[in-house]
């Protein structure tokens, strides 16, 4: 598996991923919108030269905010989330981003674990942020030390 920088050639890919996973999926649009921004990262991982997953990290400022991660059913619990996050953090460390935060369904437990592992704090909830169905979502960041 490699991680890249996400790039138009891959958005079918991404799109496939995307609708697997989610009940409210981004549009091509909207992958396309964030495809032109240069303040964000975006990252696809490749098996094989099929996206298996991606992800994107907006950046306002020294801030960052994970937008969209998603893995493939059948690649998951390989790593390939973990590693996306690898990368996303180095290029966090680069930017000297202060933090970077994300929402997630409250009751996804693997996604949760897996954010505390790469060291991401609870640090409130959005009520009914989520439908299909109605939940809240949990906001956690990641902190970085400031010398």
């Amino acid at each position: 598996m490699i991680i890249k920088n996400m790039e138009k050639e891959h958005l079918s890919g991404v799109l496939k991923v995307e609708e697997s996973c989610f009940t409210h999926p981004w549009s091509k649009e909207s992958f396309e919108s964030e495809l032109s921004k240069s303040e964000s990262f975006k990252f696809v991982a490749l098996e094989k030269d099929e996206v298996v997953g991606f992800a994107i990290l907006d950046i306002v400022l020294d801030e960052g905010n994970l937008l969209d991660i998603a893995v493939d059913e059948k690649h998951r619990r390989k790593g390939v989330a973990k590693k996306l996050f690898e990368k996303m953090l180095e290029k966090a460390q680069e930017k000297d981003l202060s933090f970077i935060t994300l929402e997630v369904r409250s009751s996804s437990a693997p996604a949760i674990s897996l954010y505390e592992a790469m060291g991401f704090e609870r640090v409130g909830v959005r009520k009914n942020y989520y439908s299909r169905p109605t939940e809240d979502a949990l906001l956690m960041t990641k902190y970085f030390k400031k010398d």
